[in-house]
């Protein structure tokens, strides 16, 4: 009798440990799509706002990769243990955003509109300034379209809005036989102005080894910073590297030392121990770099600025090349 009861614990907590497992972690309830070539394989959420797994304003909802597999590597993956959609940092990288708050939100006066880029026409909230950590009422989601083949994926974006701004955002990404591009255009369809800043947070999980001293993530320039290393990483030269693993903390850097020449817009993140690496470049200067990281993700944060006038468009292109040791 005791061991009958005893094993109907046991399978109850069994069956309790994989109910919440699923219910947050089980991502396939949430729109996506696989694109592959005979070398590298990708995961990729769609934007949707009633099913979507981001649903929130901070970051650009558009090529939320969730996986990308090569010669037996993983580099990108969840990296919390919880999820909710509508959360701002909920999502799996590369995921693309904006520091600036949003196009008209200067000239808006609480309750009224401004534009967050890849995301829609939000209401801007009664407070002192933009807090990208909330999620804000989204009025106008706008319409997305979404178009894709074996190896590729289009996501299109666009926004016509009653206080002068407009665009037609379009974001390809392209797989290649050693990684893939992220390519950009921006159309300005409205009457003034845009002018903004965009951003990668990245959110490497290279293998699923925790942030620590296995991982070098390396510059083409010698790179500095005035912020706190918190004793877990140094700087020397071109390279940050760990000293040891972060444990329930993060670190946040500001990174300084780059040109304006767009051969400075590069970083190589390398796990040593698993011998799997990447390096992005994007072809245009940098405008800000970063760094942060917690236990389970690093993400080097490399940001441009984007100005096109009405009438006018901008691209622009990451080129992403994975490479194992």
């Amino acid at each position: 009798m005791k061991n009958i009861v005893f094993l109907s614990i046991f399978l109850g907590i069994c069956v309790s440990i994989v109910n919440c497992t699923k219910n947050e972690l089980d991502f396939e309830q949430y729109p996506n799509t696989i694109i592959s070539n005979n070398e590298v394989q990708m995961k990729v959420y769609l934007p949707d706002r009633e099913k979507g797994l981001y649903r929130a304003t901070r970051f650009d909802w558009s090529g939320v990769i969730g996986s990308v597999q090569y010669k037996g590597h993983e580099y990108f993956g969840y990296w919390k243990e919880t999820h909710d959609p509508m959360f701002h940092e909920d999502l799996t990288g590369p995921v693309e955003g904006f520091i600036k708050p949003g196009l008209g939100f200067a000239d808006a006066e609480p309750g009224g509109k401004f534009i967050r880029i890849g995301v829609g026409i939000i209401e801007k909230k009664d407070e002192p300034e933009y807090n990208w950590r909330e999620t804000h009422k989204i009025l106008d989601h706008g319409k997305w379209t979404i178009n894709h083949g074996k190896d590729w994926i289009i996501f299109t974006h666009k926004i016509n809005s009653d206080f002068g701004y407009g665009y037609i955002y379009q974001k390809t990404i392209r797989l290649k036989n050693n990684g893939f591009y992220i390519e950009h255009k921006l159309q300005n369809t409205g009457r003034k102005a845009i002018e903004t800043d965009q951003f990668n947070h990245n959110f490497f999980m290279i293998d699923a080894e925790k942030s620590g001293p296995a991982f070098n993530i390396s510059f083409p320039y010698t790179i500095s910073t005035e912020d706190d290393l918190k004793g877990y990483v140094e700087i020397n030269d071109k390279d940050l590297y760990f000293i040891k693993e972060l444990e329930d903390t993060s670190i946040f850097l500001n990174l300084s030392g780059y040109s304006n020449e767009i051969d400075d817009h590069q970083v190589t993140v390398v796990n040593r121990k698993s011998g799997a690496g990447v390096t992005f470049t994007v072809d245009k200067p940098l405008s800000r770099m970063a760094f942060w990281a917690c236990e389970t993700t690093l993400s080097p944060e490399n940001s441009i600025w984007i100005s096109v006038k009405p009438g006018e468009e901008e691209t622009w292109t990451s080129d992403y090349r994975l490479f194992t040791k």
